[in-house]
C-alpha cells in the first residue's frame, strides 16, 4: 500500500530517516563514496521539507519511500529508497508507478550514481533517458534521467 507520509509529525520522519540512512548505506558503498552527503542528512531536513513523501507499506513496515518536488510541468524525484530487507521485492517499481500514474507532469526528472545500476535500470524500464553525467566535488559520477510526456521529438 502507497500513501502520503507526513514528514512533519515527528515520528513519521524517524521512520522516514531509517529508511534513507540505511538504503543510502548501501548505495554509498556501491558508488565507493567515501563523504555521501545523502548520508549527512539530519532528521529536521525531513521534518521541514517542503516536498512530498509517499510510503510503500509492507506488512504495516514502511518498506520504502519516494520523494518528489511537483508542479504542472514538472516533477522532479528527489529520492527514492528502499529498505534493503525489502530489496528486489518490486518496491521501487511500484513507487514510481505509482509517481507517474498520479503527477500529471511533462517532464520527469531524477538523478543517481552512475555506479548505482540497479537504479539507473529501473528508470531505463520506464523509459527515462539519459540526457547527463557529471563528477561531483565528492568524487561521486552522477547521471540524470528525464522522461517527456507527449513531447514531439
Amino acid at each position: 500500500m502507497i500513501e502520503k507520509l507526513q514528514n512533519n509529525d515527528i515520528e513519521v520522519s524517524k521512520k522516514i530517516y531509517s529508511v534513507f540512512q540505511s538504503s543510502y548505506k548501501i548505495e554509498g558503498e556501491l558508488l565507493n563514496a567515501i563523504d555521501f552527503p545523502p548520508l549527512k542528512r539530519p532528521l529536521e531536513n525531513y521534518v521541514n521539507s517542503d516536498t512530498t513523501f509517499f510510503g510503500y507499506l509492507k506488512d504495516k513496515e514502511l518498506a520504502g519511500v519516494i520523494e518528489i518536488s511537483h508542479n504542472k510541468n514538472f516533477t522532479h524525484i528527489n529520492s527514492l529508497v528502499v529498505s534493503p530487507s525489502f530489496f528486489r521485492q518490486g518496491v521501487a517499481r511500484k513507487l514510481m508507478e505509482f509517481v507517474l500514474n498520479t503527477f500529471d507532469s511533462k517532464l520527469f526528472v531524477v538523478e543517481t550514481g552512475v555506479d548505482n545500476g540497479p537504479a539507473s535500470e529501473l528508470y531505463k524500464k520506464f523509459n527515462f533517458k539519459e540526457v547527463k553525467q557529471w563528477d561531483t566535488d565528492r568524487g561521486v559520477r552522477k547521471i540524470k534521467f528525464e522522461l517527456r510526456i507527449n513531447a514531439s521529438v
